[in-house]
């Protein structure tokens, strides 16, 4: 038996020599970053510097474990900018939300009175339907229905269209769905409702920075934080001034699924051909994954040294897609295979990421990734199984979280295990089983519910069926 590969063990004793972290997910989307999480049956218990802290369950979507715990480590590509705030359209009528849900089930009937007493303009009849509308929204959204929460949402805006709750609600439910155009409409208009609101002001940097226009983002995370100051605000500003810095001076193109921004340095053919081969790829994913992003997708291509500062990711990190497809180009003319892979890697997280919510972890987003690009297990295999026959296969659970932290051999172990626990997945039941996993992450309440849904499997019997198809594919 060989003896388990370098990159393995450095990855392994930076594993153990981590303090343990969780995150835990509000209802609302917010997430916060805390140690030593317990829950009883009415709260949520955690520790922060600031001592230890609680939550009620009743605004907890779920805690997220993250055995790596890098604390100081950049956010997950998929996720946002920041977090929606919590927002609540009406107070005092908590009655009507008992009312409207009952029975694991929304009253329609009830919600139908409500809209008809509302007709007769009475405030606090369209209290009341706002109420009523945003208690189903939010039940639907904890189903993983967010087109029907959406609806909800309208229909209460028909009553009380210049609630600036339900507008924001609203909003924050198309920024979710990366639908950042569809999101602006509610916004303007609750800012026109509320221009003092630093809730709208922050919401709206967010639809303007995924729709590309940083101009109006960095206006409008400016004026949120005049507002009222806020950590994750100033940190989104400061990334959307490096990135308009570096981006004036640089070129612009189009294509149907694309917005391309490009150093002057770069050949005009290369970002043509670019845009080409990126085409292509967007009509592979959308057939093997079944599914369309909504939105064009942004593509930044850089020198080497502007995408060290701009995206501040490790040395190992050779392209990011935080959103945005940020690629280093510096030096080509033409679309190498090793670029047409990268390419292809990173557009696969922008399809992962948004079918599944933001919520795919990072091994599935990672093991997705490769496995489009056209990279398979055969060169580490051996590895992988030495390494899980001496008990020392990962944690799935412990590799949902990022993995900025990790060292380059870190990364290269978590790479390959991810990649083979993908394989494994395609190979049992094709990638339609991929498809429908990301769908079902989108609305469970862990991504390894997800999988015992989708594939019938705990997250140790999917390591097992990786280590089983990972001896049975490559040692021969």
């Amino acid at each position: 038996m060989r003896s388990v590969a370098p990159w393995i063990a450095v990855f392994l004793l930076a594993v153990c020599s981590s303090a343990a972290a969780d995150t835990i997910v509000l209802k609302n989307g917010r997430r916060i970053a805390a140690e030593n999480v317990t829950e009883d049956d009415s709260h949520v218990i955690y520790q922060t510097p600031a001592g230890q802290m609680s939550l009620p369950r009743s605004i907890v979507a779920r805690i997220e474990h993250d055995d790596y715990a890098y604390a100081s480590s950049p956010k997950a590509v998929t996720e946002p900018p920041v977090s929606a705030p919590e927002i609540e359209p009406v107070r005092g009528y908590e009655d009507v939300a008992g009312k409207a849900i009952h029975g694991d089930a929304i009253d329609y009937a009830y919600l139908a009175q409500l809209e008809m007493d509302a007709r007769s303009g009475s405030a606090t009849a369209i209290a009341k339907v706002a109420a009523g509308h945003h208690a189903a929204a939010q039940f639907l959204v904890a189903k993983g229905d967010t087109d029907a929460a959406i609806q909800q949402y309208r229909q209460a805006l028909v009553f009380a269209p210049d609630n600036t709750g339900l507008l924001l609600n609203l909003a924050v439910l198309f920024l979710r769905e990366s639908q950042f155009s569809a999101a602006l409409d509610p916004l303007e208009r609750a800012r026109r409702v509320s221009p003092d609101s630093a809730d709208v002001a922050k919401l709206l940097g967010w639809a303007y920075y995924g729709a590309g226009k940083m101009g109006e983002a960095i206006e409008a995370w400016r004026r949120s934080e005049r507002l009222r100051p806020d950590g994750e605000v100033e940190q989104a500003l400061a990334k959307a001034q490096r990135d308009q810095s570096e981006e004036d001076s640089y070129r612009e193109g189009e294509s149907a699924h694309f917005n391309l921004k490009y150093y002057g340095g770069a050949a005009p053919d290369l970002a043509h051909e670019i845009m080409n081969v990126l085409e292509d790829d967007f009509r592979d994913l959308e057939s093997q994954l079944d599914y369309t992003p909504p939105e064009p997708i942004s593509v930044i291509l850089y020198t080497e040294q502007a995408f060290a500062d701009i995206t501040r990711a490790p040395g190992w990190v050779g392209a990011l897609n935080d959103g945005r497809l940020r690629i280093p180009v510096q030096g080509l003319k033409h679309v190498t295979p090793e670029l047409a892979r990268v390419l292809k890697h990173e557009l696969t997280h922008s399809f992962v990421g948004q079918k599944s919510h933001n919520r795919a972890p990072t091994w599935l987003q990672e093991g997705v990734a490769q496995y489009m690009e056209g990279r398979r297990s055969s060169y580490d295999a051996g590895a992988l199984i030495n390494a899980a026959s001496q008990g020392l296969a990962p944690s799935l659970t412990a590799m949902e979280g990022s993995w900025m932290g990790l060292s380059g051999n870190g990364a290269s172990f978590a790479y390959a295990w991810s990649l083979g626990v993908v394989e494994s997945i395609i190979d049992a039941g094709g990638v339609s089983d991929i498809s429908r996993l990301l769908d079902n992450i989108a609305s469970a309440p862990s991504a390894e519910i997800a999988v015992k849904q989708t594939l019938h499997l705990t997250y140790d019997e999917l390591n097992q069926q990786t280590i089983a198809y990972l001896k049975r594919a490559y040692l021969r």
